[in-house]
């Protein structure tokens, strides 16, 4: 007996520490980024002068250098593909543009004249944006194929192939490539060979472009955001809307990550994280309240705030916030708004003729912003006020500036060069 309560007693001293440091390390694991915690510094702009991404940059700021010369409104160049160009935008480059139509084609074009370098021709119509980074231009089709490409050649070096579309447009942050599919996937690829590094399931189709900061990729899918480890894609937060996304989010300076759905913009927490089975113990704590035995369930974790856009519920629009500063340019429904990031107020609100489904693009005190009622308008910063716009036809693609230059695609198929 004695000798059993000896074993017992030494049987509780080792396993009990064991144990303990087991649900520390579990704790820190799952709650805190002090075990494989992201990558901070997994950041990247573009040069001065380029565009070499949908947003323009991995923060999806959309706002280029404040002495990058402002366009006056008139036509330099334009390009005729064989298809509408709709929600692929341009990508600036060395002095080239790339660019997807709805013809299968993606084309590579000189910046100053508009003449055609060379295309490349896919199995279906593309709406991904291109990406160009380390002299290789990445995309997705609707064949289901992300390309990479020699930017200066347009000669395929590899491509990976998922079961449905790619819509979404890839980022590139630290020789790894990130895009959605609508296989309810996001994948993670080295950006040299094509290999898959990692995928996560998601709720429903992927079309919107990750933005990456800090080291955590954020991607809307359906009715939920997510921020994932961008180095092994390990899940950090899950936010839920009260509808399905399509456009992508803006990360800000302070981590703020602004997205847009129906007709509300939202701010939450980067670098939050969800309590364990957050959902399924908010779902009892809702019907506890109801039934009022326990007080009012706290907000979403990372949540910040929810600012109402308009009171006409909008088509589903892709349409992107992009940051300047503390203020925050979106787009619902047929107008375009500036608000404070700090208060939430609004600044301005600028009103078009037709429904917005295209992101604005910030340069020079200037927005720039494509409507369906066919123009693209340069709107002043500061007061909301038209500067020019200039006839595209109907336009769902994003503007793009760089060197002074507004690049847009045009649903006529065309794509335009403004200066």
């Amino acid at each position: 007996m004695k000798r059993l309560n000896t074993l017992r007693v030494v049987s509780i001293s080792v396993f009990s520490p064991l144990l303990l440091s087991l649900a520390v390390f579990v704790y820190l694991y799952l709650a805190t980024d002090i075990v494989f915690g992201p990558n901070q510094t997994l950041n990247s702009d573009p040069l001065p002068g380029e565009w070499s991404m949908f947003r323009r940059d991995l923060n999806h700021s959309a706002n280029t250098d404040p002495s990058t010369p402002s366009p006056e409104g008139t036509l330099k160049w334009s390009f005729s593909t064989d298809g509408p160009i709709q929600f692929s935008s341009p990508a600036v480059v060395d002095g080239t543009v790339y660019i997807g139509s709805n013809d299968g084609n993606l084309y590579a074009l000189d910046a100053e004249t508009g003449t055609k370098r060379w295309d490349f021709k896919t199995g279906s119509f593309i709406w991904s944006s291109p990406t160009v980074v380390n002299g290789m231009v990445y995309f997705g089709s609707n064949d289901g194929n992300l390309y990479a490409l020699d930017a200066l050649t347009g000669k395929e070096l590899w491509h990976f192939k998922t079961p449905y579309a790619v819509k979404s447009s890839p980022a590139v942050a630290d020789g790894i490539i990130y895009f959605g599919a609508d296989d309810y996937h996001l994948y993670a690829l080295n950006a040299a060979t094509g290999e898959e590094i990692w995928r996560f399931r998601t709720d429903g189709f992927v079309m919107a472009s990750p933005a990456i900061a800090d080291g955590i990729v954020f991607v809307p899918s359906y009715r939920y955001l997510y921020a994932l480890n961008a180095e092994n894609g390990r899940l950090r937060l899950s936010y839920m809307t009260q509808r399905e996304m399509y456009s992508s989010p803006a990360v800000s300076s302070d981590g703020t990550v602004y997205f847009n759905c129906d007709s509300f913009l939202y701010a939450i927490k980067g670098d939050a994280r969800n309590w364990p089975s957050e959902y399924a113990i908010r779902g009892w704590w809702v019907q506890f309240y109801v039934f009022r035995i326990a007080p009012p369930p706290p907000p979403l974790s990372g949540h910040i705030g929810k600012f109402r856009l308009s009171w006409i519920r909008p088509i589903t629009t892709r349409s992107s916030p992009a940051v300047s500063g503390d203020t925050i340019y979106t787009c619902a429904s047929i107008r375009m708004y500036s608000i404070n990031a700090e208060s939430g107020e609004t600044n301005w609100v600028f009103p078009t003729s037709g429904q917005i489904q295209s992101s604005p693009a910030i340069g020079n005190n200037t927005v720039y912003i494509s409507s369906m009622d066919g123009h693209l308008y340069a709107v002043d910063d500061t007061n909301g006020k038209r500067l020019w716009d200039f006839d595209t036809g109907v336009t769902t693609s994003s503007p793009t500036l760089a060197d002074g230059i507004i690049y847009v695609g045009s649903q006529d198929g065309n794509v335009y060069a403004i200066k």
